[in-house]
């Protein structure tokens, strides 16, 4: 495995504080909160500051489309930061997942995306790792897309729904599209049934499979990312918790036992932002071991967040109970972002065929 520079760069690092100061202004827990009793208002409004204000959904797209010039590097960190917040915006799904897809290709909708005027989705189910099967949809002879896709994210959010069908990539106008909002366990990434009835599309990639693939490849590498964020604010949240919650006369984070969780979760995590990390300078630099790094941050980071979210709540007691703490909103995104983009166990087994382990 080649060796890449793991650490933060100045530049990662103000971007980091540029995003958590807009975030800490703009999408409180209460708002996320809203969501599960259906208010997705606060929704619009933060995405414009990430992707207009902020300039974050070009980070992916070279300058000559329109975009930032950036690199996976510093996606991973705004998406370290989103997790940090549980924050409900399309940028895993657009400004990664779908803009990835779409790279290279010259299309009008690149810069449209970089810009924030459009907000894509691609119509795979959640689940759906980088090399797992892909939803086979029916191109009639002309030209009209037939067939339906369950549980797809950021459906709700997008005007444009990336449309594998007949072995090209289609851009559909969502509004061609029935969009069928499912309950979701994370309802701050609420997925969407997509069903399509002789919906008119765009081609924009005639060779689907491999665009899509770098897709999901993307958003699985990155993800990794925001389950550290997600894993890094229930750990500190905790410890400033168990630093002045008293029980039976003492301050809680004294006891023994505690610290000893603390400690092993404080490893985790560091582990984590190191897998983390190397999967995202692996994408940046286009490495050829993009997949071995991409399996083992998504196997590793995927439990680590849910691990860190139910820590959280445990050690935080009653309170970390109650709907008005926000404990509740990271567990459910952690066990949604496990599932996503390949579950850890798929991930494993994926890594073993990569390195030559026997099943």
């Amino acid at each position: 495995m080649s060796e890449l520079d793991l650490l933060y760069s100045e530049v990662e690092e103000d971007l980091r504080a540029t995003v958590r100061g807009a975030l800490a202004d703009r999408c409180t827990p209460a708002a996320v909160i809203a969501m599960y009793d259906g208010d997705r208002s606060a929704v619009p409004g933060l995405w414009k500051t990430v992707a207009v204000e902020l300039g974050l959904a070009g980070l992916l797209v070279p300058e000559a489309a329109g975009g930032a010039g950036a690199s996976a590097r510093e996606a991973a960190v705004v998406l370290e930061e989103l997790g940090r917040a549980v924050a409900p915006v399309p940028f895993l799904t657009s400004a990664v997942i779908a803009t990835t897809a779409v790279a290279g290709t010259g299309a009008a909708l690149l810069g449209e995306l970089a810009a924030g005027e459009r907000v894509a989705a691609l119509a795979v189910p959640l689940t759906t790792g980088p090399d797992a099967p892909l939803p086979a949809l029916d191109l009639t002879a002309d030209g009209r897309i037939t067939g339906a896709v369950t549980s797809v994210a950021g459906a709700l959010e997008a005007d444009v729904l990336l449309v594998p069908a007949g072995g090209g990539l289609y851009a559909v106008p969502a509004e061609h599209a029935r969009i069928a909002p499912v309950v979701s366990l994370d309802m701050s990434r609420q997925l969407a049934d997509v069903a399509f009835d002789g919906a008119a599309g765009e081609l924009v990639v005639a060779d689907a499979e491999p665009a899509v693939r770098a897709g999901l490849r993307a958003g699985a590498a990155l993800l990794a990312s925001e389950q550290v964020g997600l894993a890094r604010w229930c750990l500190a949240e905790t410890v400033a918790y168990l630093k002045v919650r008293r029980q039976f006369g003492r301050v809680v984070g004294g006891f023994q036992a505690i610290k000893h969780r603390l400690a092993d979760l404080a490893i985790a995590v560091d582990n984590g932002v190191a897998a983390a990390r190397h999967a995202a300078a692996a994408l940046a630099a286009d490495d050829p071991d993009v997949p071995v790094a991409t399996a083992v941050a998504a196997s590793f980071c995927g439990e680590l967040a849910v691990t860190a979210a139910e820590e959280a709540i445990q050690l935080h007691g009653g309170i970390g109970m109650t709907w008005e703490h926000p404990a509740h909103l990271y567990l459910k995104r952690a066990k949604a972002d496990q599932l996503a983009l390949g579950a850890p166990g798929s991930h494993r087994a994926r890594l073993a065929e990569l390195v030559g382990l026997p099943g």
